[in-house]
């Protein structure tokens, strides 16, 4: 049984409750987001799989999940991205959102989300009960697709890219 950490707006723990039932009732819980960039300033995006048990199919950022209880938000997303994209990297924080949606499945995101960039020119290797697809695109060119098609990506990915995009301005 996988559990998430609910926490209150300020990142405040509030106890342990089963990833489903915290989905299902819509409860602010912990999550961090990775995005990781190439030599070239292009974003790596994995396809999640169609069999995850929400958003499947959909583009989203490097990869993303929720730290365990007594995991760091950092170590969590250190050893998704190894679990998930076959690869690591230096992480750095960015920044944190919360965020609220519907989401398939009769299902609600809400969390607070912890976000994580890196650099590397390693090429993925995907995990297939995760990602089924990957690809590296500019951020100019990801903002274009999203645009013409929104429906075709997660909706944290939406919501936070340009904060991604402020950050990365801060830091050239």
């Amino acid at each position: 049984m996988e559990e998430v950490v609910l926490v209150d707006e300020k990142d405040n723990e509030l106890g342990l409750m089963e990833k489903m039932e915290a989905h299902q009732k819509g409860l602010l819980h912990r999550a961090f987001s990775v995005f990781v960039f190439n030599s070239s300033g292009e974003l790596l995006l994995q396809k999640r799989a169609a069999s995850k048990y929400h958003s499947g199919g959909l583009w989203t950022n490097t990869c993303c999940s929720h730290p365990r209880k007594g995991e760091t938000a950092l170590e969590a997303a250190n050893r998704r991205l190894k679990e998930e994209m076959g690869m690591g990297c230096k992480l750095e924080k960015a920044f944190h959102f919360i965020y609220k949606s519907a989401l398939d499945n009769e299902l609600i995101e809400h969390e607070l989300d912890h976000v994580f960039v890196g650099f590397t020119d390693d090429k993925p290797v995907l995990n297939s009960d995760e990602a089924e697809d990957f690809k590296f695109i500019s951020l100019e060119r990801l903002t274009q697709e999203i645009k013409l098609s929104p429906d075709n990506y997660t909706i944290w990915l939406k919501t936070c890219l340009p904060q991604v995009e402020q950050y990365l301005q801060k830091t050239v």
